[in-house]
């Protein structure tokens, strides 16, 4: 590990029991907060998540502002369970509806800053079981105590089958060696993958969002090259519980990771390009007759900073 790195683990990583309720209501002053929930078929627990932060963050204590869940097409009751729990939601299509639609959490994620008029907006996936408002409290803590802070990344223990730390799969095998061989700047990120962060709008606006799977990956290096290292921080939630997904699907999930880390290599002038990447990725099923190959496009494609969108730009906040 780099000694930059370490000096940073030791002055950016804090706890959310460092950032007590009563010391971001004092430094909160004008600041408006959103929390935004990208879903996606999440009946099941957004109500819960969204019931959590209204009734502890914005009628016991109005730290939040605004609370708003992207529905990214659910077929199931998402969108109503969350209006029921008390958020403010928005078709992922009917945002900006004037561009070609792209799929993807990413693309909830970009289309979110269009329809919230937070200054930090936090993220948090809608998919979490035994949620705490304490992530949403730990993540606003750095942004609100130090105004050189932009950028704010959640860490935790991710359980898989009751073994500890068994969870972040795509981390360990993919994310994690990636960064660490090409922006080992990031190597003390615990959770590079983490769906739970926040930003300050002056800053999410100005970077580009992978609209598939890399968007934490691509959140993370495009802003170490905006606003530097000590601009980033992270800050240990404790534990993290949630559906995983199948080995199939993280594999596609692996894929689109590294064609979205090949991206801003080609970009940074990192590497030398002789041609373009495949983006088909072949995976194999057994059937009646022996393993059957199945090929999917890992290609994701990517959404410009939100400033160059003329109708954002535009608007009056």
């Amino acid at each position: 590990m780099l000694p930059e790195v370490e000096t940073w683990l030791r002055s950016r990583t804090t706890s959310s029991a460092d950032w007590p309720i009563g010391s971001l209501m004092a430094a909160k002053g004008a600041t408006r907060i959103s929390v935004v929930l990208p879903a996606r078929d999440e009946a099941e627990t957004v109500g819960e998540i969204v019931s959590a932060i209204r009734r502890d963050l914005v009628e016991t204590v109005p730290l939040v502002d605004e609370l708003v869940v992207i529905d990214s097409r659910s077929t199931d009751d998402t969108a109503a369970r969350a209006v029921q729990a008390g958020a403010k939601v928005f078709a992922q299509d009917e945002i900006l509806c004037d561009l070609d639609p792209l799929d993807g959490k990413g693309e909830a994620l970009w289309k979110s800053l269009a329809v919230t008029t937070g200054d930090l907006l936090v993220f948090v996936d809608a998919d979490l079981r035994e949620f705490r408002t304490s992530f949403v409290t730990g993540l606003l803590g750095p942004l609100l105590a130090d105004p050189s802070v932009a950028y704010v990344k959640g860490c935790y223990d991710r359980p898989l089958s009751d073994v500890q730390g068994g969870g972040g799969r795509v981390t360990e095998l993919v994310a994690r060696p990636l960064l660490n061989m090409h922006w080992p700047l990031l190597a003390g990120f615990v959770q590079p993958l983490a769906g739970e962060y926040a930003g300050r709008r002056a800053v999410l606006e100005r970077v580009p969002f992978v609209t598939g799977y890399g968007v934490e990956l691509g959140l993370l290096i495009d802003l170490l090259d905006l606003v530097g290292l000590d601009a980033l921080a992270q800050v240990d939630l404790g534990r993290r519980v949630h559906s995983h997904q199948s080995t199939e699907a993280l594999g596609v999930m692996a894929g689109q990771i590294m064609y979205t880390a090949w991206s801003r290599l080609e970009r940074q002038d990192l590497v030398v390009p002789l041609r373009a990447p495949s983006v088909s990725l072949t995976q194999f099923r057994r059937g009646v007759s022996g393993h059957l190959p199945m090929v999917r496009d890992v290609a994701v494609a990517e959404r410009s900073p939100m400033v160059t969108v003329s109708k954002y730009a535009s608007r009056s906040l």
